[in-house]
């Protein structure tokens, strides 16, 4: 009787401990679930700490001058060969620079409002960090034609693709392709103002189909008496007459005509192209 008594305080002894354990193991694991809430805790109020210190960085924020000048190094503006670089930044100083990291910073409205400049075609402006800074990038409208009155007097507007015409306050044309001159009073029933697109492109594509069928480079186009035209060349003055539907095929016959000047020795006046089925050389009187 004795005996079974100790094997029953043994076992009630062995149950005893075996709670214990596992009471034990249950608080550290409860424990070291709070530890992982607190690390959590912890690491997130270090990343928002993080992040609102990388949000404060000054690399972020564009230089409060940066409109100042284009000759900083916080503003780059290329591709305007035409428009001045000073009535780009006439345009961004209309604008107060930001206060906001450069990555809210919207360019719509700017890009919108340079876009109204006579040469310019497109803009798209970079916004690059660290340091922050901006990139414009001018995209222009390409010139066709230079308007003048005479060859000796340097032009006063210019034709750009899509039939802009642009004033004399985007001249002199640099860095741009050579364009048609074209000779002109801009009087009243030829009014080069009142010149469509359509017209433009009819006198570039005279000049370049006089170019292609006399091999040589079309110096001007003289459209000052509209009724009698005149194309120069380097070595001959081209009278076409009209600028009609039949002007194209006229001009095709400058190649049969051309040979026949360098066999003479008088002075060339002018070829006459006015005729489809006659044309002729005026010589000098």
């Amino acid at each position: 009787m004795e005996q079974y008594d100790n094997n029953d305080n043994i076992n009630i002894e062995r149950r005893v401990k075996i709670n214990q354990m596992q009471r034990n193991v249950r608080r550290g694991k409860e424990r070291l679930r709070w530890l992982r809430c607190w690390l959590r805790l912890f690491m997130i109020g270090l990343l928002i700490f993080a992040a609102y210190k990388v949000y404060k960085l000054p690399q972020w924020y564009l230089n409060k001058n940066i409109f100042s000048s284009a000759s900083n190094n916080t503003l780059q503006i290329v591709g305007n060969n035409i428009t001045p670089t000073y009535r780009i930044i006439s345009i961004l100083r209309q604008y107060p620079v930001p206060q906001r990291p450069i990555y809210l910073f919207d360019t719509t409205k700017i890009e919108k409002e340079i876009e109204k400049l006579p040469p310019v075609k497109e803009v798209y402006i970079k916004r690059l960090w660290f340091p922050a800074r901006l990139g414009i990038i001018i995209v222009e409208r390409r010139p066709v034609l230079s308007i003048s009155p005479d060859p000796k007097v340097p032009p006063i507007a210019f034709f750009a693709e899509g039939g802009k015409l642009i004033g004399r306050e985007y001249l002199p044309l640099k860095n741009v392709e050579k364009t048609i001159l074209v000779l002109t009073y801009g009087t009243k029933g030829d009014d080069y103002r009142n010149w469509d697109e359509k017209k433009i492109r009819k006198i570039e594509t005279i000049v370049h189909a006089m170019e292609q069928f006399s091999g040589q480079k079309v110096e001007y186009i003289d459209l000052r008496n509209p009724k009698d035209i005149y194309i120069k060349l380097p070595s001959v003055n081209v009278r076409l007459g009209e600028l009609d539907y039949m002007a194209l095929s006229r001009v095709r016959n400058i190649s049969a005509i051309l040979p026949q000047i360098k066999t003479l020795k008088k002075k060339i006046k002018y070829i006459d192209l006015r005729w489809e089925d006659t044309q002729y050389i005026k010589l000098e009187d």
